[in-house]
């Protein structure tokens, strides 16, 4: 889950039968909390994905330029900007200091927005 001013950022690679796949997802904040929030560890849990040993990441320049595709959600002018890079905006509730409850909304949210562009961009998921 995405604490602080968070963005997700999309590098695709080809796999051997030359489709794309998305294996490399990652999330990262231009203001990064701490640690990452307890409700997500769980929340993320719930669904077989541990994140209770990662540590919030600050997004940096060399992440967008890197990337095909970069998901801003609330950001604004914090995140980095490269012309040519495809970016979108999710207006979705901030995670931070919200309960279980809350947090599976948005990661659910999050999932399904996930899902339609690799979908949209003919991108497979990784391992699926």
């Amino acid at each position: 889950m995405l604490v602080g001013h968070g963005c997700i950022v999309l590098t695709p690679r080809r796999d051997a039968r030359d489709r794309r796949t998305a294996d490399n997802l990652r999330s990262a904040g231009s203001l990064p909390a701490d640690q990452v929030n307890p409700a997500a560890v769980a929340a993320m849990a719930e669904v077989g994905i541990d994140i209770a040993h990662e540590r919030p990441k600050a997004l940096t320049s060399q992440a967008v330029v890197d990337s095909d595709v970069v998901i801003t959600m609330g950001c604004g002018d914090a995140c980095p900007f490269y012309p040519g890079k495809r970016y979108e905006d999710w207006v979705l509730d901030d995670p931070a200091d919200q309960g279980l409850d809350a947090v599976r909304v948005i990661r659910d949210e999050i999932r399904t927005r996930v899902e339609a562009l690799l979908a949209d961009l003919g991108i497979d998921r990784a391992g699926g």
